[in-house]
């Protein structure tokens, strides 16, 4: 007689390993921002920096890094670094779910900035909101009007923006170069909710922080990266003079 094979879906889901994530409304509401921006978003969990914390790490589509660490972790302890579907794991905490979803490890192509980074300016958040507010208005008014009575493509124009420095820092302790604090930072962090309610964190502020060639904007619920563009040069592949 044939034994019925008992490994269906259910033992096969209990297989899988957990995500380990406990503070789901935090967790939800970074998914549920990221995935508005990008349906096909990755999220990277990793180690949060204290016991029962893990970092979620995701890349915009305008190239900042951001970041917000919520509760839990592996139950034994061990130490997560996986790459996962932003969308899905949504998906598995909205049902109530605790299964990770398959790993992404290989599509995460990005590096991150050092654990260890340096304050070097401190922000209101209402400025920051103000800068944020002025760049969508001046994206709207270009878009409907032109600059200097031409017209200019959106993505052009959302471009120029976002490159824009919108801060502009001279650390006074130790004294170095001015960091520059661009657009694409300042939209990271409102965009993300790292602000928090708009009328409720009108007294909290935000860090600019260095670590190395990165550039930071560290709000009261998460943080916004970006590495500063390297100077490329090119060397002659044969410097051998003919003849």
């Amino acid at each position: 007689m044939t034994r019925p094979d008992t490994a269906g879906p259910d033992r096969a889901a209990a297989s899988q390993p957990g995500h380990g994530l406990t503070g789901v409304a935090d967790a939800g509401a970074f998914l549920a921002r990221l995935v508005r921006l990008d349906p096909g978003a990755l999220v990277r969990l990793r180690p949060g920096g204290a016991p029962g914390r893990v970092a979620l790490w995701a890349r915009l589509p305008w190239q900042a890094l951001v970041v917000r660490t919520v509760a839990g972790g592996p139950s034994d302890g061990t130490a997560v670094d996986v790459t996962v579907s932003a969308a899905q794991l949504l998906a598995e905490l909205e049902r109530g779910g605790a299964t990770l979803p398959v790993s992404r490890d290989a599509q995460w192509q990005w590096p991150l900035p050092p654990a260890r980074s340096r304050p070097v300016e401190v922000l209101p958040t209402a400025e920051l909101r103000r800068i944020a507010d002025a760049a969508a208005g001046t994206l709207r008014t270009a878009s409907e009007q032109g600059v200097a009575g031409r017209a200019v493509g959106q993505r052009a124009l959302r471009d120029a923006l976002l490159d824009h420095v919108a801060v502009l820092v001279t650390p006074d302790d130790p004294p170095g170069p001015p960091v520059e604090v661009s657009q694409r930072l300042v939209q990271g962090l409102v965009r993300m909710g790292f602000l928090g309610p708009a009328d409720g964190t009108a007294r909290s502020q935000v860090q600019v922080r260095v670590a190395g060639r990165w550039v930071g904007l560290v709000g009261p619920y998460g943080a916004a990266w970006l590495q500063k563009a390297t100077d490329l040069g090119l060397t002659p592949l044969n410097t051998r003079t003919n003849g």
